[in-house]
This record gives C-alpha cells, sequence and structure tokens, in this order.
C-alpha cells in the first residue's frame, strides 16, 4: 500500500525543487495544451474552490446544470477558457463516492482545470512519449486519460490529461512518439468525461510510480505536501494563469 508519510521522508530535498527548477527555466520552450492567443483571447478564474463566489447557490452536482452556467459565464465575460483549481480545497467532490476514503475524503484538487468546449483540441506541450492510457469511467473519475512521458534535460517526468473523448484513446500506442504541438486528443462531453462539464485536467508528475492510465488528481488535505512537491503547479507549462485579468 502507497505510504505518503514514507514517500514525504524518503523524497530528498533536491528532488523536491530539482523538477521545479528544470520547468522554470525552460518555460520560454513548452506549447501551450490548448489552442489559445495571449494577445487576443480571455481567461476567466474558476477555482471552485470555497471562495469561489461565481457559482454561488449554482446545484453544481448535475453536469448539464454545471456546463450551461459555465457557458454562460464564459460568454457574459468574453472569455475562451475558465481556469484554475491548482492547491485548491473543493468541496464539489462530494458528489462521487469514487473521492470517499477511509477517515478522510479526497478534496484536495492538485491539478489545473481547463474549462471550455466539447471536442477542445488537446496539444503536447513538448515532445514525449506515450506511457499509458486508459478509459477511466466512474462517476467523478477522468474519463479518457492520457499519460505522457517526457524527457528534458535527462530528468524524466509526466504530464497527464483527463477527461478527453473516447476517440482520444483510439490508434494509441504505450512508447508511441508525440511531438510538441501535436494535436493528440480533445475534450470530452459529459456522457464520456466522467460526468464533468467538458474541460481538461492538466497534470505534471514527478514521480508516477506503478501507476497506468491513471494518477490522483484529487488528495486528502492530509497529505497534500506530499502531492504538492510530486505534481508541481501546472502554470510553469501553460503560463496562462498570469494572463488572468
Amino acid at each position: 500500500m502507497f505510504d505518503v508519510k514514507y514517500a514525504i521522508i524518503s523524497k530528498t530535498i533536491a528532488t523536491i525543487y530539482m523538477l521545479t527548477a528544470l520547468l522554470q527555466k525552460n518555460k520560454h520552450l513548452f506549447t501551450c495544451p490548448v489552442p489559445f492567443l495571449p494577445t487576443t483571447d480571455q481567461l476567466l478564474l474558476m477555482n471552485f474552490g470555497a471562495d469561489d463566489t461565481l457559482f454561488a447557490d449554482q446545484p453544481l452536482d448535475n453536469p448539464y446544470v454545471m456546463q450551461q452556467c459555465i457557458d454562460d459565464l464564459l460568454h457574459e465575460k468574453n472569455a475562451l477558457y475558465g481556469i484554475g483549481g491548482y492547491g485548491i480545497l473543493r468541496a464539489i467532490y462530494g458528489r462521487s463516492t469514487l473521492f470517499d476514503a477511509e477517515n478522510e475524503p479526497r478534496r484536495f484538487h492538485i491539478g489545473c482545470d481547463i474549462f471550455g468546449k466539447i471536442g477542445t483540441p488537446v496539444i503536447a506541450p513538448l515532445a514525449g512519449t506515450v506511457h499509458s492510457f486508459a478509459y477511466n469511467q466512474a462517476i467523478g473519475d477522468y474519463g479518457g486519460t492520457i499519460i505522457l512521458q517526457h524527457r528534458l534535460e535527462n530528468t524524466t517526468f509526466y504530464t497527464l490529461y483527463g477527461h478527453l473523448s473516447c476517440a482520444s484513446l483510439i490508434n494509441l500506442a504505450i512508447g508511441q512518439t508525440i511531438e510538441q504541438g501535436q494535436t493528440f486528443a480533445a475534450f470530452g462531453n459529459i456522457e464520456e468525461n466522467g460526468n464533468w462539464s467538458p474541460h481538461l485536467h492538466f497534470q505534471i508528475i514527478d514521480d508516477i510510480g506503478n501507476y497506468q492510465g491513471d494518477y490522483p488528481g484529487v488528495c486528502r488535505y492530509s497529505e497534500r505536501a506530499y502531492y504538492l512537491n510530486n505534481c508541481p503547479n501546472p502554470d510553469y507549462i501553460l503560463q496562462m494563469n498570469n494572463l488572468l485579468p
């Protein structure tokens, strides 16, 4: 069984900060994982945390209502995407038993969500290979999921793409090369993406362990230190949150 406390102790300070420093150093090299023109396109902060008042009094346990609320708000604000959620405690995960856990439920989000239209292309931010992929079909899960493995300056790390269309998984193969800038997936619809409003869950992972086609995107609050260290801020690659108004 995975022991987070042991992992925190055994992970050296040098290892914890090495990937973050590497991503910061090379941030000018990455391609945005979704089509976005920073000179013209607008973003809207959507954290879905306790202090997010955008969706106050909205029944977000219904994904169709959630989708309509998001579409209306993006249109109202003239924003192409809603974005946010990294390092945020979210009550919304109470809508699925998937996030229930012994002693303490999982509610702390460790990826970044980009909300947009069904079918929005997903683009490789840097070259890599397909580490694994799966259709995680439980209510509240990722739906279509692809994990890419990257090698940068002799350092291996991973990026996870969740809530994809089922079509994104067709003709994939483990070890398949994905070029930087290549469109390799698309946002899924509610019926195939884990029962969520259409969006991309994007996450950076340092040590993926034995996971295949899956990795926690939500953890217990008490385990956040390990997961935040193992999953650095996605905006090191996205470079989108600094463009929020």
